[in-house]
């Protein structure tokens, strides 16, 4: 569950590989390949998100930039390649997939210009008169057109590759809130058949040979044909902000604050004084630049330079998340600079996912649809965790001094054990009122139906070398979970710690507690104390408190020595009092057992206690 969630649109900022671009005219566009083409340096923090992993990337400039490289981070969160589905490449229908709809009809464009009935229509609804009525360069259309405009009182109407209708006007002679009603009329036109994605005010200043757009343009977007994201999040009372053109782009709906912005500098610095406000919700940010100044305009330096300014900023974002914040980065379509055209392409976008419930490395393939990211953060904000009803119930175990085997957890590990063993150690385990049984995770189905809720059921992960993944060890603890075992034993990273990478022990320990406790169960962590020097003990015990396990464990049986007194005694001076201790390994006798108890440890695991 994420409290907050940014997902920022990286406007073009497309991966190549759609599999229908041909259709598009766009076969061979990929705009990641270009702006890696410009130079070898690095982007750490795009790569650490996963950029540079994603399936797919076989374009010769993309694998000749790889290879130049001294090293390229390990991804810390999920990465995705996404396929867009709508009949379209423009950024309103991008940022409307992303937002959960599907758009089956292409939005119009006009390479010849507006046809004269569309023209006479938007002159009778503004009463203005218009010049121009080609596709054109925003910059070139006011060298070309601008002083006959200024002399003549005209407005200058084009549109260019993409689903729009712009009117440019100089600020002396037509003012911002005339030249914007004006707009608004030709939106109120502009639909049907010719429903355009975007109508947008286009004021300028400067003298003739020396005009020059201002940062006051305006978006008349279309309006979603039906509910999108934002308005769902609205309707449940979440915050939705928008930075940049978010707001243009759903026709201000859905959203319950804008922030509009002057470029990209301007969107990276919003965003991140958003990370310093609480609220509950989705932040969503739009970079335009990368389309509007350097795609569009086919600048490879110009983007690469964005780029990277985006990824240094990025290093502040991610060291900006809270432990309940989701970031999402990703694209509406592609604008190569490479190529000859002036136009979006159509590219496959990349999704790169870091925070709640996405912070370990997870391959995602391709996914078909952007709509796919609409449901990600849904369920980010709006599900919810259900814990699982163990019989007996998790952490309800009250020993009993004057019955040692209350303190243990029968165990059979063995690789040769059968399924008439695990059945034999519950009926054993039943009968002296133990713990709970560790068994391995294969058979824990079956041990939670011979139970019949007569006793817990504790499984082991990773186990018994530890040098397992994350992911693998959260998946294999939620399966276990899943199928009944109210209680894990995962087994730390020893090697990690031997290498001196604490850091990544502790996120381990505490995603795998996160995970195993939304389902209710308990989590035991075995650090092989054989194996640790006594510094490395001290310091996992604090490790181990931070990341908010239940127990800490000696061992795992099948190491070179089991559980000994001096390490319990050391572990119950360093750990938190809410953590219990687990002693477990080599002891055969009740009388072993209870020394263990009387110097602190909570828990014994034991496989020939009670014969």
């Amino acid at each position: 569950m994420a409290k907050r969630i940014f997902l920022i649109v990286l406007d073009s900022f497309g991966i190549g590989g759609a599999p229908d671009a041909a259709r598009f005219g766009d076969e061979g566009s990929n705009t990641l390949a270009a702006v890696l083409s410009y130079s070898n340096d690095a982007f750490p923090n795009l790569a650490k998100m996963g950029l540079l992993a994603i399936d797919g990337e076989n374009d010769p400039r993309i694998t000749a930039y790889k290879n130049a490289q001294e090293s390229i981070p390990s991804p810390i969160g999920s990465y995705a390649r996404v396929r867009e589905v709508s009949a379209g490449k423009d950024s309103t229908i991008g940022h409307w997939e992303i937002a959960g709809i599907i758009s089956d009809k292409a939005q119009p464009t006009y390479p010849e210009g507006f046809p004269e009935d569309v023209m006479r229509a938007l002159e009778k609804a503004t009463g203005k008169e218009f010049l121009c009525n080609k596709p054109y360069s925003g910059t070139d259309v006011i060298r070309d057109y601008g002083e006959e405009h200024m002399k003549t009182g005209k407005l200058i109407i084009y549109t260019s590759a993409d689903s729009v209708l712009q009117i440019a006007a100089h600020e002396e002679v037509v003012s911002l809130e005339e030249l914007y009603a004006v707009c608004q009329k030709a939106r109120e036109v502009m639909c049907g058949d010719h429903a355009v994605g975007r109508v947008i005010a286009r004021p300028f200043v400067g003298e003739p040979g020396n005009f020059t757009r201002t940062a006051n343009r305006h978006d008349f977007s279309l309006a979603a044909p039906s509910s999108t994201m934002l308005d769902l999040l609205k309707s449940e009372g979440y915050d939705v902000i928008s930075i940049g053109k978010i707001y243009d782009l759903f026709a201000g709906r859905g959203l319950t604050e804008s922030n509009p912005t002057k470029g990209n500098t301007d969107g990276i610095n919003k965003t991140i004084e958003m990370m310093d406000r609480d609220f509950s919700g989705l932040c969503f940010t739009n970079l335009v630049d990368f389309d509007m100044k350097y795609g569009h305009r086919n600048d490879i330096e110009g983007y690469a330079t964005a780029m990277h300014e985006f990824d240094d900023a990025l290093g502040t974002i991610l060291k900006k998340l809270r432990e309940d914040d989701l970031l999402i980065i990703t694209a509406d379509h592609g604008c190569d600079p490479s190529t000859a055209s002036t136009d979006h392409s159509r590219e496959c976008i990349p999704l790169l996912i870091y925070g709640a419930g996405y912070r370990i490395s997870c391959n995602m393939g391709e996914l078909t649809g952007f709509n796919n990211i609409a449901g990600i953060i849904l369920s980010s904000l709006m599900s919810e965790n259900y814990k699982h009803d163990f019989a007996p119930e998790a952490n309800t175990n009250k020993p009993d001094p004057e019955n040692i085997m209350s303190y243990v957890d029968l165990t059979n590990l063995k690789t040769v054990a059968t399924t008439d063993d695990i059945r034999d150690l519950i009926e054993r385990a039943a009968s002296l009122k133990t713990a709970s049984v560790c068994i391995p995770p294969c058979y824990v189905k079956d041990a939670v139906r011979f139970s019949k809720g007569r006793v817990a059921v504790c499984t082991v992960i990773g186990f018994p070398n530890g040098y397992s993944t994350t992911g693998s060890k959260i998946y294999e603890a939620k399966e276990a979970c899943d199928n009944g075992a109210s209680e894990i034993d995962m087994v730390i990273n020893i090697g990690f710690v031997k290498a001196g990478r604490y850091d990544e022990v502790y996120e381990e320990i505490k995603l795998i507690a996160e995970a195993v406790h939304s389902k209710g169960a308990l989590l035991k962590v075995i650090i092989e104390t054989c194996d640790l020097t006594e510094d490395e003990k001290i310091r996992l015990c604090r490790i181990v408190s931070d990341a908010k396990a239940d127990f800490i464990k000696t061992s795992t049986g099948f190491g070179s020595a089991g559980a000994k007194v001096e390490d319990i005694v050391l572990m119950k001076n360093n750990v938190d009092p809410e953590v219990r201790i687990k002693a477990a390994g080599g002891i055969r006798t009740e009388e072993a057992a209870k020394e263990m108890i009387a110097n602190g440890a909570d828990r014994i695991g034991a496989s020939r206690l009670g014969n």
